[in-house]
Formats: structure tokens, C-alpha cells, sequence
């Protein structure tokens, strides 16, 4: 007996996400310049930019330990790409990479 997840399903050929990249961007930019035409479409300042990203940092950096998390993830990362770097290595061998990193610690 077949359940839903073993039968072969087509794509469908309906809707956005399944038309190829570049007529997705054909049409969101059309759509852009229809909003800019119109006067609806907003561009920010760099004042209001600044509000911003002022805003969204101070929201992300009230978790300590959030922030920590984050800063530690990224100095893996960096340590993982140096080390790939360094060794020459091809992008199939960075879950060795990983591995060991993981293990060194």
C-alpha cells in the first residue's frame, strides 16, 4: 500500500513560484515601476533607515543570550571558511569540517 508522501507528484505549471527566475524578476519589476509611477511605492531616507536598524538592534540585542548565540555561530562559521580556505578544500568536505570543529570543542 502507497501512502501521499510515496506517490510521484507533477509540478504544477500555476502560479509565481513556479515560473522560472527570470520572469519572476520581470514582473516584480514591472510591478515596481507601476508603484513608483504611481507614488505609492516608499523609498527610505537614510534618517529613517538609521531609525530603523537602530530600532531592530535594540529589539534583538534585549536577549543576552540570543546575541551570544549569534556571535558565536558566526565565529564558527568564520573558522570554518578559513580552515576550508587554508586547506583547499572542495564544498563536499565541509561536514568534515564541521565534525571537527564540533569535536575540538
Amino acid at each position: 500500500m502507497t501512502t501521499h508522501h510515496e506517490t510521484d507528484h507533477q509540478k504544477s505549471n500555476r502560479g509565481f513560484a513556479s515560473m522560472d527566475m527570470g520572469k519572476q524578476r520581470e514582473i516584480a519589476s514591472k510591478g515596481g515601476k507601476a508603484a513608483h509611477a504611481q507614488g505609492r511605492a516608499h523609498e527610505f531616507t537614510a534618517d529613517e533607515a538609521r531609525i530603523a536598524g537602530r530600532k531592530g538592534g535594540e529589539a534583538v540585542s534585549r536577549d543576552r543570550a540570543h546575541m551570544a548565540a549569534i556571535g558565536r555561530a558566526g565565529g564558527q562559521a568564520r573558522g570554518r571558511n578559513r580552515a576550508q580556505s587554508v586547506a583547499g578544500l572542495s564544498s563536499i568536505d565541509t561536514d568534515a569540517v564541521a565534525r571537527s570543529a564540533n569535536a575540538a570543542e
